[in-house]
């Protein structure tokens, strides 16, 4: 039970420090890293076209 305790104590750490290195990132590095996410689906698209239906 203490090794619950403990492991959601330290993901909520973690997910509280994620949040703030959000908030601390400007919009230009946000928009980046949009962009980048974008290109790597439609790379993934290419790669695995969506399965047709017959």
């Amino acid at each position: 039970m203490l090794v619950v305790v403990i492991r959601l104590i330290y993901l909520l750490a973690c997910q509280a420090f994620r949040w703030l290195a959000l908030l601390a990132r400007s919009d230009a590095s946000k928009d980046a890293e949009i962009l980048m996410l974008r290109h790597q689906l439609a790379i993934a698209r290419r790669a695995q076209p969506r399965p047709r239906f017959s």
